[in-house]
């Protein structure tokens, strides 16, 4: 028992590791995510974020996947070197913000114009 016991916790440590780093997503969540707004489109993305989590960023159920919302993000920050950099999250949420969600179509809306419509910016 003890030996299966400490097969599961350390397998249980070495997932979480490749979940979305928690200081990426509070402050994508900070600067997005208002749940008491009366705006139809702000209440309706508080309860995308809340039903997605992690595939705000990733794809899939593996977390080592990410959508193109998460790929551009990952492009301009490190997971260890800038989790607690709370200025450069914010800037390169912003930067994101202004990319095309799709930049192979002409016509795609930006991700920060599909935050605006309530939508996840890397699709469901």
């Amino acid at each position: 028992m003890v030996a299966g016991a400490a097969v599961a916790l350390a397998c249980g440590g070495s997932a979480r590791e490749a979940f979305a780093i928690k200081q990426f997503f509070d402050e994508f969540k900070a600067v997005y995510v208002k749940p008491d707004s009366a705006d139809p489109a702000e209440k309706a993305l508080a309860a995308e974020v809340e039903t997605a989590k992690c595939n705000v960023c990733h794809a899939g159920s593996s977390k080592k996947e990410r959508n193109a919302y998460g790929n551009a993000l990952a492009e301009r920050l490190d997971k260890k070197a800038d989790a607690k950099d709370v200025a450069k999250i914010k800037k390169a949420l912003e930067e994101v913000a202004a990319l095309p969600s799709d930049p192979a179509k002409a016509d795609t809306p930006t991700f920060g114009a599909l935050l605006k419509e309530g939508k996840l910016p890397g699709g469901k």
